[in-house]
């Protein structure tokens, strides 16, 4: 039985919480995480660079010199890619970088990279963040009262821009809602608070 301190927002402990072991307590796979960090990282890719081959660029219509007789080398046009002005030979296009992973593998990651974090001891969780207005100092504090205040990754059950906004002029800390939580985010970070009503979320959705 796998369980962790929920701490409130000075940083004491108020409970104990017992965590879903298919979820927090797996061997990591490490091979699923470095797949899915590479699918994540190849989907930044934004793929449209572009350049334009002798069939594209302007001009050339004309054979420049007659075929033989001329001592010179053979040209059919003045857009051949040894040209100046000429189009690019082999160069790149439009293209879709993502990696396809399948679903069984993309839960297995989840699970490892969470699974990895409660074992290092960097996952904590919080009782509630307590915030009545957008308060970059307010979150600031939290974060420093449950050591937290490296770069930390705070995961949220549902949309609350409070937090949000309060956290997003903060360095080295993001905000993830449940169902936009990834690998990367996780394994990118040094510590994840996660609030107590995100665990069970998180292990509705992941738990096998």
């Amino acid at each position: 039985m796998t369980k962790i301190a929920v701490l409130d927002k000075a940083g004491k402990k108020v409970s104990d919480l017992t965590l879903n072991e298919s979820v927090f307590a797996i061997e990591p796979n490490e091979s699923a995480m470095h797949l899915m960090v590479l699918s994540y990282l190849a989907a930044q890719r934004q793929g449209t660079q572009s350049t334009r081959t002798r069939s594209e660029v302007s001009g050339g219509g004309k054979k420049p010199w007659r075929q033989k007789g001329t001592g010179r080398a053979r040209q059919g046009s003045t857009r051949a890619p040894q040209w100046t002005h000429g189009g690019i030979a082999l160069g790149p296009k439009p293209r879709e970088y993502g990696l396809d992973v399948n679903k069984k593998v993309r839960r297995l990651a989840m699970r490892s990279a969470l699974s990895a974090k409660v074992a290092a001891g960097e996952m904590i969780v919080l009782d509630d963040f307590g915030l009545d207005a957008i308060k970059t100092k307010d979150v600031a504090a939290v974060l420093a009262a449950v050591k937290a205040d490296a770069k930390t990754l705070i995961v949220l059950p549902e949309k609350n821009d409070v937090v949000y906004k309060s956290a997003r002029n903060l360095e080295k800390t993001n905000v993830s809602l449940v169902s936009t939580l990834n690998v990367y985010d996780i394994l990118n970070c040094n510590t994840i608070v996660v609030l107590k009503d995100a665990v069970a979320k998180i292990e509705e959705v992941y738990a096998s």
